[in-house]
């Protein structure tokens, strides 16, 4: 995702190999950083991290001078963005691969203004199991000292404290893999490398996650059958009750991971979007980037769709559902036999056929914008809600703080319903008003009812309702202007809605807890849960 530049200093790209291997890209906006050429045997010393509000994952603030004989790679990201997401397991990967000589720093430069509060991205630290130290660089001043113009954007500093470049966009694990392996014998030989592990003091060690649910990210409610399914993400697992919070089923062991088979063993990575097939539940596994099927009655879990690992390229063109590669799957919508997938990854809506089990693109070119058209003429923005009137879907389109309509007729268009259409990606605030004149902030989930869209304006940690013949939307409940906001919040970034037998119910992710809001009254409960308890391992990071 790129951020459009505010100011102008004349960047100057500039590209260095680095012992041989493909370059590093670095686009600096100061024109003094340049990347440093082996060949040439000049590097900059890298520049400070001064500048951050806070620091988290670690008992205080992480100097330069701190990470001396260490490899360190900067990522600079921030929490909405899906490139940072899919980007933080290849981190991972290289953390646990090179425990002794790397050093992971996160630089959370904000995108929207939610994404600031020290809170929210501890939050999100822990949601992400995040096991690196990361600087809240709210004003942005690490990102421009590092001439940063998009996320995510990974920097490489080697054991002597010297710039030797950075890469933007996703993707890259091979070439940081290569660089930080041959950095590693360089300064080996050079008798500069540090090999004593470094230890930090993780968000996890306090909040570890034993809580019955731990960021729920969506929520089905069953009214006929008096079943809600909930997508207890941060658990791995989709727990279902009763209406009331009794304790039907539980299927995950609580490990993030991939396996099929019965509740007890099946494994899940960040489940998140849902939709009943009778007594068939199908999820959005999005992590895996697989569709799991959950035979309710059996209890056993199978894959429907996808290959187990994310597909970054296929946006054109579908194929058999289980050779056929997905990109974060976020939320589901079945109407009549075709399953409609919200691809957050591909920017896209998907379709499967759950008669012929194949996968096709809908809507969408996968280009991440905001512009109206034919199904296969507009773009949309890490789409990651969808409900219908039976007629249309309605799309959270998060990355755009929009709510779409998409046709259910191929053929047909796609339209804003509120929101900045042909803007860029960062027109977002809080305001009620029709149209173009809304503002959201990275709405994540939407419910039709009764002629009116619910949205769950997630960084405004509100409700809000939308006619969408008059394009009107209005705030229902929530937000921080509320009284009792800092003490007992409504809502705290909620992202998954659903409705049944005149009630609400809604995923409060950042609560660990589902809500209850009667549509005539307005009155709020938090769903009593029975017989749920935390999984054994709850929180446990990867």
């Amino acid at each position: 995702m790129t951020r459009p530049s505010r100011v102008s200093i004349g960047a100057i790209i500039l590209t260095a190999v680095f012992l041989g291997v493909a370059p590093l890209i670095w686009g600096p906006r100061v024109p003094s950083l340049r990347a440093a050429s082996a060949a040439q045997g000049r590097r900059e010393p890298a520049p400070s991290f001064d500048g951050g509000v806070a620091w988290l994952n670690t008992a205080g603030p992480v100097k330069l001078a701190d990470l001396k004989g260490k490899v360190v790679v900067l990522d600079f990201w921030t929490f909405c963005c899906i490139n940072c997401i899919h980007t933080l397991p290849d981190l991972q990967k290289l953390e646990e691969k090179y425990a002794k000589e790397l050093v992971v720093i996160g630089v959370h430069s904000a995108k929207f203004d939610n994404e600031k509060n020290t809170d929210a991205i501890r939050k999100a630290i822990l949601r992400y199991q995040i096991s690196h130290p990361v600087v809240n660089d709210a004003e942005m001043a690490i990102w421009r000292r590092y001439g940063v113009n998009s996320w995510p954007t990974l920097a490489v500093i080697d054991p002597e404290g010297n710039l030797l470049g950075a890469t933007s966009g996703e993707g890259n694990y091979e070439l940081l893999d290569k660089v930080i392996s041959q950095t590693i014998a360089e300064h080996e030989k050079k008798g500069t490398l540090d090999r004593k592990p470094m230890r930090f003091d993780l968000a996890r060690y306090r909040e570890k996650g034993d809580t019955p649910l731990f960021f729920p990210g969506k929520v089905l409610a069953d009214g006929p059958g008096n079943r809600l399914f909930i997508a207890d993400s941060t658990h791995h697992r989709i727990v279902v009750t009763t209406l009331d919070g009794k304790k039907i089923a539980v299927a995950g062991n609580g490990t993030p991971g991939n396996k099929d088979g019965a509740f007890a063993q099946a494994m899940f990575d960040d489940p998140q979007g849902m939709a009943l097939d009778g007594d068939t539940l199908l999820v959005a596994d999005r992590k895996n980037h697989l569709i799991r099927a959950l035979d309710l009655k059996s209890g056993t879990v199978s894959t429907l769709a996808g290959i187990g690992k994310q597909d970054r390229e296929n946006r054109g063109r579908g194929g058999d559902a289980k050779s056929t590669g997905l990109n974060s799957p976020w939320d589901l919508l079945l109407v009549g036999r075709t399953l409609y997938i919200a691809m957050a990854g591909h920017h896209q809506i998907w379709t499967l056929d759950l008669t012929s089990k194949r996968l096709e693109p809908y809507a969408g070119t996968g280009r991440e914008a905001i512009r109206d058209g034919t199904l296969s003429q507009s773009d949309l923005a890490q789409p990651s809600g969808l409900a219908t009137d039976g007629k249309s879907i309605f799309v959270a389109d998060s990355e755009a703080s929009a709510v779409r309509r998409v046709d259910l007729k191929p053929g047909n268009a796609v339209e804003t319903i509120v929101g900045v259409e042909g803007g860029n990606l960062f027109n977002f605030g809080d305001v009620d008003g029709v149209g173009e004149k809304v503002r959201l902030q990275h709405a994540l989930g939407v419910a039709y009812d009764a002629g009116k869209v619910y949205v769950a304006d997630t960084y405004n940690s509100k409700i809000k309702v939308i006619d969408p013949a008059k394009r009107e939307c209005t705030t229902w409940l929530g937000g921080r202007n509320e009284p009792g906001w800092l003490t007992d919040p409504t809502f705290n970034e909620p992202a998954g809605l659903s409705i049944a037998n005149g009630k609400l119910y809604v995923a409060d992710t950042n609560a660990h807890r589902i809500r209850v809001v009667d549509l005539k009254t307005k009155q709020v409960t938090t769903l009593t849960l029975t017989g749920v308890d935390a999984p054994p391992v709850a929180g446990a990071a990867r």
